[in-house]
């Protein structure tokens, strides 16, 4: 079977569906769904998000110099999309999806309460591109619900059942494939020894 050829575009999927909440100069609170988001570096820890200059929350992030990444699950799917598609310039996001406003500790910027991972942003720097800027941007600070910990008393971001976003549509992360290393992991040299009953 063949394959076509296509004009230049974005077709990098699936992506991670995130809520980024804002605050403006005037203290006005908004939250913007952003499906241009990724990881940039690790140390630092750095991150971007992708964002039409048009878009209400733009110049709140350009003003203020930070922003919270509010990562998405399968319960937060509606108020994710709600917040991709309406406007803060027209409504309260957080009063209409009834999420819960909490304080980032780094910055002066509020944090979605029901989302199981927060991530506190200081912009380092703004890349015009085109039709979307980029904020290239410093994590100060990150925040995981006690909810989420496994019984090692590790994070399970699984147990909170992440959503990602994929041409025009949202999927839960389905089924554990494999893991970090699983292709090269050398196999346990322990041989399998059966052991009789003995009378």
């Amino acid at each position: 079977m063949g394959k076509q050829t296509w004009k230049a575009g974005n077709m990098l999927y699936p992506l991670p569906a995130v809520m980024v909440s804002v605050r403006g100069k005037n203290g006005e609170d908004n939250i913007i769904t952003v499906a241009w988001a990724g990881t940039v570096c690790t140390n630092p820890p750095m991150v971007s998000i992708s964002v039409r200059p048009e878009r209400y929350s733009y110049q709140m992030i350009k003003e203020s110099g930070a922003f919270v990444i509010n990562l998405t699950t399968e319960d937060l799917c509606y108020a994710t999309d709600y917040c991709g598609v309406r406007s803060g310039r027209d409504v309260d996001k957080f009063k209409e999806m009834k999420l819960t406003k909490v304080e980032a500790e780094e910055i002066s910027t509020p944090m979605i309460g029901e989302s199981p991972v927060n991530i506190e942003c200081k912009v380092e720097q703004v890349l015009e591109l085109g039709s979307h800027h980029m904020f290239l941007a410093k994590v100060v600070a990150v925040h995981a619900d006690e909810a989420y910990m496994d019984e090692r008393g590790r994070f399970d971001l699984n147990r909170a059942k992440p959503i990602v976003y994929s041409h025009g549509e949202y999927f839960g992360i389905g089924k554990k494939q494999g893991t970090f290393g699983w292709s090269v992991k050398k196999k346990s040299k322990t041989p399998n020894i059966k052991t009789k009953n003995r009378r």
